[in-house]
């Protein structure tokens, strides 16, 4: 079975971006729109990695981040976001994020992002 990724953003052309290159490298993609939607397909839905945009309306990919990993704290979250300052990027990673992606990217650049962070051990995730 095909390993899952969580897609957050709020802007559909990124999530339509993102899935294709995703799907094209063999993943099993799921979309969420916001913070709020985010939260609940990881609940429901247990992907194997998320892809989390920084800036959405309804609450900040950081305050996701914090969530999800409260949740579970093996969570393999990479960050894929314009939002890139120093102080950004260092915040994520300090809440969990196993990488920084910026926009724009080049698509190889995610998926093998994607592919070097989940063969990341579980134990080592912490």
């Amino acid at each position: 079975m095909p390993k899952s990724v969580l897609v957050v953003d709020d802007a559909a052309f990124m999530r339509r971006m993102l899935r294709d290159v995703l799907t094209a490298a063999g993943y099993r993609v799921l979309e969420a729109v916001s913070g709020r939607d985010a939260l609940e397909k990881y609940v429901e839905d247990r992907p194997d990695l998320v892809t989390m945009d920084v800036g959405m309306p309804d609450m900040s990919g950081l305050d996701v981040i914090e969530r999800i990993r409260a949740e579970d704290q093996h969570a393999l979250i990479i960050v894929v976001s314009a939002a890139g300052s120093d102080d950004v990027v260092e915040r994520a990673l300090a809440l969990g994020a196993a990488a920084f992606v910026r926009k724009p990217f080049q698509p190889a650049t995610v998926v093998d992002t994607v592919r070097k962070t989940l063969l990341v051990p579980p134990a080592s995730r912490c």
